[in-house]
């Protein structure tokens, strides 16, 4: 069962949580308290990625996090107006350079935009994918890291979960992961992004918790 909240963040304060982290704090960023979200332009060519399909590396994108020793269930809602090949914001845990994942919708302007995940484990990052039509981004996310397996999900409406992976996790157990909101733009600059929550929750060992 859940056990406790970790972290209930709802963006209504001009102040960051003091739990967060910038990992490469974007230039431009702030809290809307009206609206409750917290907002963010990306940087120019932002990126996580390592090695695989054509050996780019990137390790810079922008990453608001929180550390945590626990297994736990984390949920967001983004809104992201993206203008350039490739944008994308979600979720992201991460255990060192060589081992994180991360999960979006990558938009891609000429096709169908690409809703999916990254896993990188050893230092090589694989993708895997699902075509949707949206192109104006407003989606919830969710991770649950129980152990050494993550399990990934998305709605449209935060209460319909739809599952999009299950990885596992190359880290030690009880190894401390960084767990939060992050935004990039490998190709362009300036997407705006939009996030309405984060919300951390700590979880049993049980598995089937990733899906209550």
């Amino acid at each position: 069962m859940v056990k406790s909240g970790l972290l209930e963040e709802k963006f209504e304060s001009r102040e960051l949580n003091s739990l967060f982290q910038w990992r490469n704090e974007p230039k431009k960023w702030s809290i809307d308290t009206t609206a409750s979200q917290l907002i963010l332009e990306t940087d120019p060519e932002t990126d996580f990625w390592q090695k695989t399909h054509y050996g780019f590396e990137n390790d810079n994108g922008h990453f608001l996090y929180m550390k945590t020793e626990k297994n736990f269930r984390m949920t967001t809602k983004v809104k992201a107006l993206p203008n350039a090949k490739y944008d994308h914001a979600g979720l992201m845990i991460r255990y060192s350079k060589d081992v994180w994942v991360k999960t979006s919708l990558e938009y891609i302007s000429t096709s169908l935009s690409k809703l999916g995940a990254v896993v990188t484990n050893r230092g090589y990052s694989d993708w895997s994918t699902q075509y949707v039509k949206d192109k104006d981004i407003d989606l919830h996310f969710r991770i649950s890291k129980i152990g050494q397996n993550c399990y990934m999900d998305f709605s449209w409406d935060g209460e319909e979960w739809m599952q999009m992976r299950i990885a596992h996790l190359d880290i030690p157990d009880d190894a401390p992961i960084s767990a939060g909101i992050f935004a990039c733009s490998p190709q362009g600059k300036n997407q705006s992004v939009r996030f309405d929550f984060l919300s951390i929750e700590e979880l049993s060992s049980d598995p089937n918790e990733a899906y209550l």
